[in-house]
């Protein structure tokens, strides 16, 4: 697949999921009216703990959206890699008050617990109706825009907002049926951790992300081992592998090879480059050549892995000292 189709496809992804979410942000809002008169009118915990989810699902689509329109930005001076990443901070930021929620509603519900009060099973019913029907629609139109990790959060705290309206309904029919007003509470507390953890996982991979860590389902010794099989690399060291965003793979390393001018090695680069791409779907790789005697002068570290700090460097007899000028020592 070329570079070309992978940059309009993952446009067109963006804009489908910009137009959904959008939709998605007015409609959730009808969802916030309807519990909220359904909680107070039918003095239902589990629908207003799910209205009060249904104000972080406005916050966490709004969230979304803008994060999809942060995204599509180029790259710039200042922003090298573009802004993919405001995503993961919304993703990172959803997910903890998907967190924050679900201890509100388990809270409230212990509080129920201890003094049970009356409900009307009937009026739960119609408001958590209209919200699963709404979000369902929601909820399936984001399954379809991908899986980026902002639009999977987005699409979490919806679904997990499905969950406690169908909560909210066996409570209703239970408590219709037996009379046993306790079932409010202790659903509302199965949903909380329900929706903890699906939080957590998202959570977990945001980090991961922003902690620049190696993305789950590669490998490094198997991708290491396929770099050392291509014709003409004798070795790999100084490693690095991480997300730029979700779904969007970065790598960089310096790789050993004969001494060849530029038109000899670049076959390799282009063997190497593609199968990171084809087998492991790295589609931006920064790869230095280096042949014994630049390893030597320029590369003392022998490790697949580099330690990064601020050290000064000797190269070609010349030092060099990384740091960072601000602009007025660069003006003096």
């Amino acid at each position: 697949m070329s570079s070309q189709h992978v940059g309009h496809q993952h446009n067109h992804t963006h804009g489908m999921a910009k137009q959904t979410l959008r939709l998605a942000f007015f409609l959730t809002i009808i969802i916030l009216a309807a519990e909220l008169i359904g909680g107070f009118v039918g003095n239902s915990l589990a629908l207003l703990s799910d209205a009060g989810h249904v104000v972080t699902d406005i916050f966490a689509l709004g969230l979304a959206w803008f994060a999809t329109v942060q995204a599509e930005r180029p790259a710039n001076a200042r922003k090298t890699f573009g802004y993919h990443r405001v995503g993961i901070l919304a993703a990172l930021v959803n997910a903890v008050t998907l967190i924050v929620i679900a201890l509100v509603i388990s809270w409230e519900a212990v509080q129920r617990l201890q003094h049970p009060e009356p409900v009307q099973p009937l009026v739960m019913f119609l408001a958590a109706g209209i919200g699963i029907a709404v979000n369902l629609f929601i909820g399936f139109g984001l399954q379809r825009e991908g899986h980026s990790l902002n639009v999977r959060a987005a699409t979490l705290h919806v679904f997990s907002d499905v969950a406690a309206s169908v909560g909210v309904i066996l409570a209703g029919i239970l408590i219709l049926l037996t009379g046993w007003t306790l079932a409010d509470p202790l659903l509302s507390v199965g949903i909380a951790v329900l929706i903890a953890v699906g939080a957590w996982r998202i959570i977990r991979e945001t980090t991961d992300i922003l902690l620049e860590g190696v993305p789950r389902d590669i490998s490094l010794s198997a991708l290491v081992t396929d770099m050392k099989g291509i014709k003409g690399v004798k070795d790999v060291h100084d490693l690095h592998v991480w997300s730029i965003a979700s779904g969007m793979y970065a790598l960089s390393c310096h790789t050993l090879i004969d001494d060849l001018p530029p038109s000899g090695s670049s076959p390799i680069l282009q063997s190497l480059t593609t199968m990171l791409d084809e087998k492991y779907h790295i589609g931006h790789t920064t790869i230095q050549f280096e042949c014994n005697s630049h390893k030597g002068a320029c590369c003392e570290m022998d490790g697949l892995y580099c330690r990064m700090e601020a050290v000064k460097e000797k190269c070609n007899g010349h030092q060099h000292t990384h740091e960072i000028l601000s602009l007025s020592e660069r003006n003096a």
